[in-house]
């Protein structure tokens, strides 16, 4: 026996919040007749004395002033036509009684704001997916965010400052929207939209990002996230976003100092200011990224007291690259310092935080601060590098091109962004594998060298 939408819809009300909502069938004339409403200030499934009186109040109640209808057949839920923002009475009754003529049934609902800084998406088994700024069916597109059902809840839980009303149940798979501000009959922050059960559990998918959630919030703060998520030593960080309102995590390092980072959309390395102490966050966004197209966020990060620091990719056949400097790492970021010997305690630890990672990420490239008695993981990305030894990219090419180290970051940013097709690039200098530079050079995918 099939399940009409609005049944389920009926259903979920009782498991949990859902938009407000009236429901119709097209009787023996193909008029429509009231089937399950939820409404706010009136009881469940109360019955309203005509249509227009049903969407009368649904109007009154919409939180955006506007609504939309769904119409489907019962053996068909989601073959049929949806109308949506609708803006008057008139021509919501007018569009059921059209539809009720054609044989559909129809759900009319308030219109949700998906674009108010919240997710949409799914959940299947133990795999929850979602995307911002969409509805479930995001999950039918690129760049949505998968991975398993609790770490992705408690990812969901420190951004937003609640726990989503959801549950991961085997076979089952419901659809789902997380909301900054209370909304729908319940007035809390979860919407469930549609429930199924007897699917199959999909496969785990390894976590990779960027993903359009990654970008919501910022590549670093994503990874940094992840990270903490997984329970391993993240400094205690505030993250300060453009479309959220700010959220914490991490664990205090004790320093009484601070790092403020710049958090671009997708990593950029070397480009954005990172400094020491706080600086005026306004100023910064407006003299770095005035458009707003650049940058995420702003991290508020602890400070580590650094006796090394450094870097660690995934190299190629797997093996793992460890470059570090005594005290803070920063200009061995940027190309200034060459790396140092590790003592081999501090390697160890490095390898072994790396290796962690590894196993659940897969192959990673971290930014790392050792302390004197644990390492902290300051920046995480997913990814193998291409780089070993000398070479930072493989490959040969037809002519190459020499640049300084010491000319600086944006020098060389400059130089590979007018780097002919078929052109290498050879390094002068004694920098990183890991630094930016070679992130840099990995990005363009030009063959480059250290020389």
């Amino acid at each position: 026996m099939t399940i009409h939408k609005d049944e389920i819809l009926n259903r979920l009300a009782a498991r949990g919040n859902v938009a407000q909502f009236v429901s119709f069938a097209p009787d023996q004339n193909r008029s429509p007749q009231q089937t399950f409403s939820r409404l706010v200030g009136h009881e469940a499934n109360e019955v309203f004395p005509d249509i227009e009186a049903a969407i009368e109040v649904l109007f009154n109640r919409s939180s955006a002033g506007t609504i939309n209808i769904r119409s489907y057949l019962p053996e068909d839920p989601r073959s049929r036509e949806f109308l949506y923002a609708l803006t008057s009475v008139e021509s919501a009754c007018s569009a059921v009684k059209r539809l009720s003529l054609e044989g559909l049934h129809t759900i009319v609902n308030e219109t949700i704001d998906v674009s108010d800084g919240g997710v949409s998406g799914v959940v299947q088994g133990d795999i929850i997916e979602f995307s911002p700024d969409d509805t479930p069916r995001c999950v039918e597109k690129p760049g949505v965010l998968s991975m398993p059902f609790d770490l992705g809840m408690a990812l969901l839980e420190k951004v937003y400052g609640f726990r989503p009303e959801l549950e991961g149940s085997a076979n089952e798979r419901t659809e789902f929207s997380i909301h900054p501000n209370a909304c729908g009959w319940k007035g809390s922050h979860t919407l469930l939209w549609e429930h199924e059960e007897d699917v199959v559990s999909p496969a785990k998918q390894p976590i990779r990002w960027p993903n359009n959630f990654s970008r919501h919030l910022g590549d670093k703060a994503f990874g940094l996230l992840v990270a903490d998520g997984l329970g391993f030593p993240v400094p205690s960080t505030l993250v300060i976003p453009r479309k959220l309102a700010p959220f914490s995590f991490g664990t205090a390092t004790g320093s009484g100092e601070i790092w403020t980072r710049t958090c671009p959309f997708e990593p950029q390395p070397g480009l954005f200011t990172t400094v020491k102490g706080w600086i005026d966050p306004f100023t910064l966004l407006a003299t770095e990224d005035p458009t707003g197209s650049a940058i995420a966020s702003l991290l508020k990060q602890d400070a580590v007291v650094a006796a090394w620091s450094g870097a660690a990719i995934t190299g190629q056949d797997d093996e793992i690259v460890i470059e570090g400097v005594p005290g803070e790492g920063d200009q061995l970021m940027l190309g200034l310092h060459q790396p140092a010997a590790l003592p081999k305690e501090i390697t160890r630890d490095v390898s072994l935080l790396h290796c962690k990672l590894s196993k659940v990420l897969g192959p990673v490239r971290i930014e790392w601060v050792h302390d004197g008695s644990q390492v902290w993981c300051v920046q995480l990305h997913v990814g193998i590098t291409q780089s070993s030894g000398s070479v930072i990219v493989p490959g040969e090419a037809s002519d190459w091109r020499e640049v300084s180290a010491s000319d600086g970051l944006e020098a060389i940013r400059n130089l590979l962004a007018s780097l002919p097709d078929g052109c290498g690039v050879l390094v002068n200098g004694h920098v990183g594998v890991t630094s930016h530079i070679a992130d840099l050079l990995r990005k363009k995918g030009s063959p480059a060298r250290l020389v």
